[in-house]
């Protein structure tokens, strides 16, 4: 088995040995020292410490303010947030159906966290192609890139490596990418034509708290390979109304 993953010799060990450390912060909770992780999995002092400050570099940890504890970090709450189910309140689901019967394309709600976004709620008569590739390549959605532009630095959520090319037209230039969410940006909205399937056309407008955190995003997609203003108005305008609902 181990060979099989790629892993051999006592890395399958240090995994398992790194994930108990991780738990054991996350059932002692905030404040637990390396002192007091080491007693309670049985575990050299040295390899407690190594294990932390491991954790602690790849974002699942973090330092308490104090610098004697551990906390969870932001990667733990990304994955937390990752399988939790999305609830939407019924009058923003009402407000989505409402766009939904006055366009002629499909309309979707999405939901963010700080890293990522949920598919909320898809549109049953004119549902995405995939549902797992609008969450996932970022890069090549009009709801991914809303995500990037709200980045200080979009490289630390989605490295350049990952962008991969799914069509002909998908932008996998970190540098053209920049330019594209500088238009995001500027705009307020995010658009792109055939990058995620061919031929298809999306747009999301952003739905922001009052601080102006991007919280959900309203998306519309056509398969004609383009959207009308008229859509993006809408868009927006929907976006407006779901702000006091779901910020």
């Amino acid at each position: 088995m181990a060979s099989d993953l790629g892993l051999s010799g006592r890395q399958p060990k240090a995994v398992q040995s790194a994930l108990a450390v991780l738990e054991c912060v996350a059932v002692s909770g905030a404040g637990i020292t390396a002192k007091e992780v080491a007693a309670a999995l049985g575990m050299p002092p040295a390899t407690a410490y190594r294990l932390l400050n491991l954790l602690v570099g790849e974002e699942y940890l973090v330092r308490m303010p104090d610098l004697r504890g551990f906390a969870l970090g932001r990667k733990v709450a990304g994955l937390a947030a990752a399988i939790a189910p999305v609830r939407v309140p019924t009058a923003a689901r009402a407000a989505v159906a409402g766009l939904r019967s006055s366009v002629r394309a499909g309309v979707h709600l999405v939901v963010y966290t700080a890293t990522s976004l949920r598919c909320a709620d898809v549109d049953p008569d004119l549902p995405l192609a995939s549902v797992a590739m609008v969450e996932r390549h970022l890069h090549a959605t009009a709801a991914g890139r809303l995500l990037l532009a709200a980045q200080v630095e979009w490289r630390e959520l989605l490295p350049p490596s990952r962008l991969l090319g799914l069509t002909a037209a998908t932008v996998t230039r970190a540098d053209l990418l920049d330019r594209c969410l500088a238009d995001v940006r500027a705009s307020g909205w995010a658009g792109q034509v055939g990058e995620l399937h061919d031929g298809v056309a999306c747009l999301a407008a952003p739905v922001r708290s009052a601080g102006g955190e991007l919280v959900a995003g309203v998306v519309v997609t056509s398969s004609r390979g383009q959207l009308p203003r008229e859509h993006l108005d809408a868009a927006l305008g929907c976006a407006a109304s779901l702000a006091p609902l779901l910020a």
